[in-house]
């Protein structure tokens, strides 16, 4: 059975406290997994610049490329139809604003999703929010680690334990829905703090090692089914170990077993 796709108007007013459920987000970045996805209840497909590093092999999703978005996030949508897609605007493509609206325009009408993400809250970002959100293109906000500013930031770390650092995330993800953002993700942000941004924001938070009082969660679906080589991070408890079964079957094809 599969959900009636959302649209922003139905995110944006979207609390969990209200719904008594949150809403559930995976990240995806292939036409079969989008397939599968498209006939199960989940809310929202993220197709994220994570794909650097868990399809190509970057170390870090600075090296995506905007052409490698639409290639990943068109085979998604392709796959999940009837799903709201957000797919990621990549690290370089909005430096400038008019670089940022040029580009995010670009994304937004190949891959026919239903919006674009971008990290931070930073004066010339909250700008392309509100332009883009005039043009009509959805944006979902994003900050605490984020990862195309892991260098500056100095590592993957949680965000949010200082005092001084907590306040800044609150101001940040109040600026972001001033901007037009219809949600924001929180990435490894301290727990404490998610809960004062969820409760104060009307626009719903979705956490990704942020902690349970937020009003969505997001997991990358190669993580959450163990599909690759390497350990989940530490905030995903994986529900199975497909890398492993895999590769026992296709030992066992090899030797003639089956």
């Amino acid at each position: 059975m599969k959900t009636k796709i959302l649209n922003t108007r139905k995110i944006r007013s979207f609390k969990k406290k209200d719904q008594n459920k949150a809403l559930q987000m995976l990240t995806c970045y292939d036409y079969q997994s989008a397939c599968l996805l498209n006939e199960t209840e989940l809310d929202l497909i993220l197709v994220g610049d994570s794909v650097g590093n868990v399809i190509l092999g970057y170390d870090t999703t600075v090296n995506v490329s905007l052409n490698e978005m639409i290639t990943f996030g068109s085979a998604v949508k392709r796959g999940a139809r009837d799903k709201f897609v957000v797919v990621d605007l990549p690290f370089g493509t909005y430096n400038a604003l008019e670089d940022g609206l040029k580009n995010a325009t670009k994304l937004f009408q190949s891959t026919q999703a239903q919006a674009v993400k971008l990290e931070g809250a930073f004066p010339y970002q909250l700008e392309l929010i509100e332009r883009l959100t005039q043009i009509g293109i959805p944006v979902m906000g994003h900050i605490g680690l984020t990862p195309q500013s892991v260098h500056q930031q100095g590592g993957y770390y949680i965000h949010g334990k200082t005092e001084s650092s907590s306040l800044s995330l609150i101001e940040s993800a109040k600026k972001l829905e001033k901007a037009g953002a219809f949600a924001v993700v929180l990435e490894c942000v301290q727990e404490n703090t998610s809960k004062v941004i969820t409760d104060e924001l009307s626009i719903p938070t979705i956490g990704i090692g942020s902690g349970q009082d937020v009003d969505g969660q997001v997991l990358v679906i190669n993580d959450l089914l163990k599909l690759g080589p390497n350990k989940p991070p530490g905030f995903c408890n994986p529900i199975s170990d497909l890398y492993q079964l895999k590769k026992e079957l296709i030992e066992k094809y090899l030797s003639g077993e089956v």
